[in-house]
């Protein structure tokens, strides 16, 4: 059941942060504890960073100073962090755009905002080793799409998270080097693939974060991490310096602590790139999709008529709610539906018949391209290589020593699905699937403007429960996979709690659109989040601090 929680005991003392919020209409009730006993989150801590630097209020380097400290504090404690750039580069990034607003000249719209960076996406001036053994030590020559168009408009990365190797888990107990702590239970995992970046936000170690989503790996983190996750329509945003798992399903999507962060962050990053055939105005029924104005619709509380949301048509999805899925966790979505009609909406169930066939059919597609995609770590193309006396041996040398055994196995099944013989009964069947789910998203769609539904089975689980279960952890991603399949958008956002932990354990709801339907689930999303009433979501590892 949702509960009304008891003031979490923080792990350790931190120093006092900076104002998250600028927005007098939106403010932080700091003598409330971080449970869901006090007003909703603030607006946008980009807004906030942007408009304290353009008014003097703080500087840049006081900013990142701030935020340095707590990762000091949190770091050990989380492990968020596979690389973490010298203090002194990033205060000269800071003091270099302190300059720049001395001078009156004009900084971009992420200026000052601290961004995390998976490290299975390309940085120049960092390792970038997606998780991997295999690729300790690479440092690209070139930032991938996403992370240039953020630099450019004055965002500062902070360093590059954790993962599942080769984003291949759901816990980052996957990772070659270490394992990830949820904020909320330390005991507990932070989701996968992408759960140091959604740890990194949580904890408030950065300001917003870049993730990668092939079957849920943002979706999942934030549930579990109580952060609000964005994966954007396949071809919103290029894929040029993500490194393949499974180019079909692979988006790289967004974490920030409010809709809006998510949001902002998105509009940074989408749009055609050359370097990405699949990006929007490359393929036919992309032509046209041009980024939307996402900024207008996050306005204050306060703005909003009675019922904002009127005449909005919500499917809740049936086979999202049924067994399997923990009591708590179908308890919060009833409840968020129940928040969606108070706010206008007309919420009815829906069904999907085709939704339990989107786990298998994601583990035959995801597998057979990471078999063709992970062939380049050879340890001549790609990788570190082992020396050996033939050619063969190298390969094989490389390889064994460089891929855990979960990116073995995957690439083993993948082989096997695509060898002769079988390629009708796997690969051919499931893409054949692949079209039967699309087509039924589509026709919910058609009669409904958003799907919800959980965002996971059951909240975060303890480190190592599901380690040797590998079918038990493949499970929990039945809420996430069939949206990839289906190249559509989702946003997720905490929407509730239920016991575990010290403080409880935070909930997210997922909500489905259109193709290219970021805006309306970000004007929905904010709506939603600025309106949900006593719920704070502020895990106790940081909660003294920011009610300080």
């Amino acid at each position: 059941m949702i509960l009304t929680l008891q003031t979490p005991r923080p792990l350790s003392r931190l120093p006092r942060f900076l104002p998250f919020s600028t927005n007098a209409s939106i403010t932080l009730n700091q003598s409330q504890p971080a449970t869901c006993t006090s007003p909703p989150p603030p607006h946008s801590q980009i807004l906030s960073t942007r408009h304290s630097l353009l008014s003097r209020q703080f500087s840049a380097a006081d900013l990142l100073r701030s935020h340095l400290n707590r990762l000091n504090l949190t770091e050990p404690h989380l492990r968020s962090f596979l690389h973490l750039p010298d203090p002194s580069d990033l205060l000269a990034q800071a003091d270099s755009l302190d300059r720049r607003i001395a001078a009156g000249e004009d900084v971009g719209p992420l200026a000052g905002v601290l961004v995390a960076v998976k490290d299975n996406i390309c940085t120049a001036d960092m390792p970038s080793t997606g998780g991997s053994r295999i690729l300790e030590g690479y440092r690209p020559p070139f930032d991938a799409t996403a992370v240039k168009r953020a630099k450019e408009l004055g965002a500062i990365v902070v360093g590059k998270t954790n993962l599942d190797e080769f984003g291949m888990g759901s816990t980052t107990e996957g990772s070659a080097f270490q394992v990830t702590a949820n904020p909320w239970d330390l005991s507990r995992v932070p989701g996968g693939s992408s759960g140091g970046s959604a740890a990194a936000v949580s904890a408030r170690q950065c300001v917003v974060s870049l993730g990668s989503d092939t079957g849920g790996s943002v979706r999942q983190p934030a549930s579990f991490c109580g952060v609000v996750g964005l994966k954007p329509t396949y071809g919103r945003v290029s894929r040029f310096g993500l490194m393949a798992y499974a180019s079909s399903l692979d988006t790289i999507g967004c974490f920030g602590s409010s809709v809006a962060d998510a949001g902002i962050l998105l509009h940074a990053i989408s749009g055609h790139d050359r370097f990405d055939a699949t990006s929007s105005n490359q393929i036919p029924k992309f032509i046209s999709q041009d980024v939307p104005n996402f900024l207008s619709h996050f306005v204050s509380a306060s703005s909003f008529e009675s019922k904002p949301l009127k005449g909005l048509r919500v499917g809740l999805i049936r086979e999202t709610i049924g067994d399997g899925v923990d009591a708590g966790v179908i308890s919060a979505i009833h409840s968020a539906a129940s928040h969606f009609e108070e706010l206008g909406c007309s919420v009815n169930e829906v069904s999907l018949p085709s939704f339990s066939l989107g786990l298998p059919a994601y583990y035959i597609l995801a597998s057979s391209e990471s078999s063709s995609n992970l062939s380049r770590y050879d340890g001549i193309r790609y990788g570190n290589q082992v020396y050996a006396d033939e050619l063969d041996s190298l390969y094989g040398s490389s390889r064994a020593n460089g891929f855990g055994s979960e990116v073995k196995m995957r690439i083993l099944m993948g082989t096997y699905a695509l060898s002769a013989g079988y390629y009708d009964a796997y690969y051919k069947r499931a893409q054949q699937v692949r079209t039967i789910i699309r087509n039924s998203f589509t026709e919910a769609l058609n009669q409904n403007d958003i799907l919800i539904s959980p965002a996971a089975p059951s909240p975060a689980y303890k480190i190592g429960e599901k380690k040797n279960d590998p079918l038990a952890m493949y499970a929990g991603d039945i809420m996430t996979v069939n949206v990839n399949l289906a190249g559509l958008p989702a946003l997720v956002l905490p929407c509730g709690f239920v016991e575990g932990g010290t403080a409880g354990l935070p909930i997210g709801l997922q909500m489905i659109g259109a193709a290219f339907g970021e805006e309306e689930l970000l004007r929905v999303g904010h709506i939603f989040e600025q309106t949900l009433e006593n719920c704070r979501f502020v895990p106790p590892i940081i909660a003294e601090d920011i009610a300080s």
